[in-house]
């Protein structure tokens, strides 16, 4: 590390070049390529999946993204002569748009009192999406009833479009909403939904980014008095994080990655990047202060905290690359993309940072801290004031201190046993968008199932078959729970059936998920016996539901697995037993607490509307997964900073009080720095307006300021100091078999320590002999 750093420092410009051609390199390739993200959320072998393999096998060309259009008037109906015209000019006028490949309204074209009042919701937004969309339907509207509310005041119809959402041009997108809309008058309502349309809701701006890197330039101005110091951290940050992004978008193209990819690796880059350039601009200022040369303080810096850095970030990689366990497509690209930021904002760190560190020279002190320097000569930095106060006061009261932070972690763990994964949809969207309006309109008017309707594919195989097919829809129509039942649909082929199911509850409802069970267990087994049909259940609903438990059945593994391997690392860090297993209890408990704020806000709804992020739902399948991975990550980076700094005191005296002591003392101050930081970029992610990212922004900002004010300077201390000198046991035969590591050089370590030997806490709160 050492000889890195110097040649970064001697080479300081080519270092600086070499990182930004490979940000202007990436960004430029990715733009030429594209985008090419992927939700695909089908888990091979599961029902759902075998029922989307059977569609996209047999009833090729329905491949299209559709939209919704939903109108409604408060009095009269939407049979009205007026509205019927003005509707029906407004959908003539989407059908002849570019990019939409038919309309199907619910309209008789021949004249507006065609359809009848009360004509049942046989088709549905999601499926006649798919049917309407086949390749070269015609241009016009096409009728199809069913498509109005039984109490007239509500329609709806669908547009096809022909290609995908994310293929889709957005100006395309935006004139058939814009045309819809314009249809709107003080009497009737126009909204409207679906994927493509969603799209145009979609924040262009990046309000997130710049809000958490102005509020960790002003924290990072006030802990260092520097505004060149303060501006490292953000500029390493961006370029790696910056080239992390464009390389994300590149991956795309030859693996399977979520569209939140890209946005959850800036979160997680920019939060662990600033404060990784923290921990090393924070070394080498002290550097400065003991009087070494601007190259020496830099490399130093590297030698020490730089690859206390490399460790933790090793960790996050760890933990993130653990999901490849699983073996799902979606959460590989996640994995491999988060990993990628860790990974480029680790070597930013290293490299890129001591180059700048060397430009700015002595301007990473401030004015009077250059003014002193000058003055009195290199003195040994103390800590003073609240960190030393803080440090003594737990010494003095671990037990109570220890049961507090206990019964605050267990207080906000609770909601976490009470967890619903399934899927949220626009139902969950903020209150003000369009896409929510249609959604709520669509189940005032129709039932809330129409908003996620399941739909069955059938496989056929001679006469038998079709005859047991035949008799299905009237099964299922007496079965409780289900709305309505579609006709059946047949392939060219004919060996291929799909209808679709309306369930009377909304899509991620429980009792929607109980529905996919009976039909699963109860009623198609009986319409199966003594043939050779088969039939499975897909659709959104089901596929989420599938999903989710396959990642449930795998978790304890997958969790298992993360534990060890961040235990095993410590393990060789610390040659302790008690560090690493106390380190997975803190990181079980941040993330249990965590998952707890999460439910409260977006299960429960406490606040989720007044916060701009939609109605509670149900939390997302996928979340655990990722979540538990990046909150493993980052717990083990404080981990590892605050009893490296214990250990090494441990190393030089023996004393466990004084070394759990003067650790907290040292670190906590820059922990806390770093963790007002990362809570900052990880809260303004909030402002993206993306459930999923919202999700992740609070979940990881709420263990972060848990992991940093409660379990690292409150309950690891208590316990440490509890436990004596049991923290630092390991067997002997252990200690020979294991390979040594060492987090810091020891040839680096700031004399200071060594020198003298903090005891107590005076008045002003100083650490003296």
């Amino acid at each position: 590390m050492a000889a890195l750093a110097r040649w970064c420092v001697t080479h300081r410009l080519t270092a600086v070049l070499l990182w930004l051609s490979a940000l202007v390199g990436v960004t430029v390739a990715s733009g030429i390529a594209g985008s090419a993200y992927s939700n695909d959320y089908e888990v091979p072998g599961t029902e759902s999946g075998r029922a989307a393999a059977l569609l996209e096998e047999n009833f090729r060309g329905q491949g299209g993204d559709g939209g919704t259009v939903v109108w409604h008037t408060e009095r009269g109906s939407v049979r009205a002569a007026a509205v019927q015209d003005r509707m029906s000019t407004a959908l003539g006028d989407i059908a002849e748009l570019p990019g939409v490949a038919s309309v199907t309204t619910p309209y008789d074209l021949a004249g507006p009192a065609a359809a009848p009042a009360g004509a049942p919701a046989t088709g549905t937004p999601a499926t006649d999406t798919a049917g309407a969309s086949a390749g070269s339907g015609p241009s016009a509207p096409v009728h199809e009833p069913g498509r109005i509310s039984e109490d007239g005041r509500t329609a709806y119809a669908t547009v096809a479009f022909d290609r995908p959402a994310d293929e889709i041009p957005p100006d395309r997108i935006q004139a058939v909403v814009d045309t819809a809309r314009a249809a709107a008058t003080d009497g009737v309502q126009v909204e409207l939904g679906g994927s493509a349309v969603a799209l145009t809701e979609a924040p262009a701006s990046h309000t997130a980014e710049i809000v958490g890197v102005a509020v960790a330039a002003v924290v990072l101005f006030l802990a260092f008095g520097s505004l060149a110091a303060s501006l490292l951290p953000i500029a390493t940050a961006l370029v790696s994080v910056g080239t992390a992004y464009a390389g994300i978008g590149l991956l795309g193209h030859v693996m399977t990655v979520a569209d939140f990819a890209p946005m959850l690796g800036m979160l997680i880059g920019l939060g662990v990047g600033i404060d990784y350039a923290l921990f090393i601009v924070t070394r080498h200022r002290k550097g400065l202060k003991r009087g070494l040369p601007v190259a020496e303080a830099a490399r130093n810096a590297v030698a020490t905290t730089g690859r206390a850095v490399v460790f933790a970030g090793a960790t996050v990689c760890i933990a993130l690359m653990g999901m490849l366990i699983l073996r799902l497509g979606f959460l590989n690209g996640v994995a491999i993309a988060a990993s990628l930021t860790v990974v480029l904002t680790v070597a930013a760190s290293v490299t890129l940072l001591p180059a700048l560190l060397s430009f700015i020279g002595m301007r990473a002190l401030s004015r009077r801290e250059r003014a002193r320097l000058a003055e009195h000569g290199p003195e040994p930095e103390l800590p003073t004031g609240f960190a030393a106060r803080w440090s003594a006061f737990v010494e003095r009261h671990p037990k109570l201190l220890g049961a507090v932070a206990a019964v605050v972690m267990l207080v906000l763990a609770l909601p976490t046993f009470g967890l619903h994964l399934g899927t949220s949809d626009q139902g969950n969207n903020p209150a003000a968008s369009t896409t929510r309006k249609a959604y709520d309109l669509l189940a005032d008017g129709f039932g809330p199932g129409v908003n996620g309707p399941l739909t069955l594919v059938a496989e056929l195989d001679g006469a038998d078959d079709r005859l047991a097919l035949t008799t299905l829809p009237d099964a299922l129509r007496a079965t409780g729970g289900i709305e309505s039942v579609g006709p059946v649909t047949y392939s060219g082929s004919g060996n291929t059936a799909v209808l679709t199911v309306v369930p009377e509850t909304a899509p991620q409802s429980r009792q929607t998920s109980d529905l996919v069970d009976r039909l699963r267990d109860e009623v198609l087994p009986t319409a199966e016996r003594g043939t050779s049909l088969e039939v499975y259940v897909g659709g959104v609903t089901a596929g989420y539901d599938d999903f989710a438990q396959v990642i449930i059945g795998k978790l304890p593994l997958f969790v298992g697995v993360v534990i060890a391997l961040g235990c095993l690392l410590l393990l060789l860090a610390f040659r302790s037993i008690g560090i690493p297993l106390k380190a997975a209890l803190m990181n079980v408990a941040a993330v249990a607490s965590a998952f707890g704020v999460v439910v409260a806000i977006f299960q429960w709804g406490i606040g989720s509307e007044l916060l701009g992020l939609g109605r509670a739902g149900p939390i997302e399948p996928f979340l655990p997964v990722i979540m538990v991975s990046v909150l493993f990550g980052l717990s083990m980076d404080y981990q590892v900073f605050l009893v490296s700094r214990m250990y090494e005191e441990w190393l030089e005296t023996g004393d466990n009080r004084r070394a759990v002591r003067v650790g907290l003392a040292e670190t906590s101050r820059v922990i806390n720095s770093a963790a007002v930081i990362m809570i900052a970029v990880f809260l303004a992610f909030v402002l993206s307006g993306d459930r999923v990212i919202a999700m992740f922004g609070i979940g990881l900002a709420a263990a972060v300021a848990l992991d940093a004010f409660v379990l690292r300077t409150l309950l690891v201390p208590a316990l440490m100091h509890m436990l004596g000198g049991a923290n630092w046991w390991l067997p002997a035969w252990l200690d020979r078999v294991l390979p040594r590591i060492s987090i810091e050089n020891p040839e680096c370590r700031d004399p200071d320590h060594a020198k003298i030997p903090w005891q107590r806490a005076s008045d002003d709160g100083r650490l003296v002999p």
